[in-house]
């Protein structure tokens, strides 16, 4: 067996002989040709790393793919922190401009002169030894009848109408 093998090597060492500067010539390869069925003789296209074009794009597919969805977690990550981040900026914008006008309340508010002021308009406190006044507005006698509405009518008739026609 080891005969055969020396005959082997020794064949293919006559074949392709050395160059004379003793470094190896690259040998380029010749497509082997190959008898199809329908298509006559066609050149076998193996290439990089012994992959057909076609399993070669396939291959590059699955790469850019992968690449794709490596990135695409991240990036959409950074988006939602940006519009989280610009929301969270403009929240604290007015919250600050909530807090002047607080601020500016609370100034006006430890006056006394505006305490006393409030404390009259609003609950209608008074002065001790003031003597308080309310002012009541009579009532317009022809309001009741502007709405069309009957006096003689009864009350039940009145509210179907104002729930039938709306309020006038």
């Amino acid at each position: 067996m080891t005969d055969d093998r020396a005959k082997r090597r020794a064949d293919r060492a006559r074949r392709a002989p050395r160059a004379a500067t003793g470094a190896a010539k690259p040998r380029r390869r010749t497509p082997k040709l190959s008898r199809a069925r329908s298509r006559g003789v066609v050149a076998a296209t193996t290439g990089l790393l012994g992959l057909s074009s076609t399993k070669r794009a396939a291959v590059l597919a699955v790469v850019v793919c992968a690449l794709a969805l490596t990135v695409a977690v991240p990036l959409r990550n950074y988006v939602t922190q940006r519009q989280e981040l610009a929301a969270v900026t403009e929240q604290q914008q007015e919250l600050t401009t909530e807090v002047d006008e607080l601020t500016r309340q609370r100034d006006r508010l430890s006056d006394p002169a505006e305490i006393a002021a409030q404390a009259r308009s609003r609950l209608g406190y008074v002065m001790p030894g003031e003597v308080p006044y309310v002012v009541q507005f009579p009532t317009d006698p022809n309001a009741g009848r502007g709405r069309g509405a009957d006096p003689g009518a009864p009350w039940f008739r009145v509210l179907w109408r104002e729930v039938a026609e709306g309020p006038q």
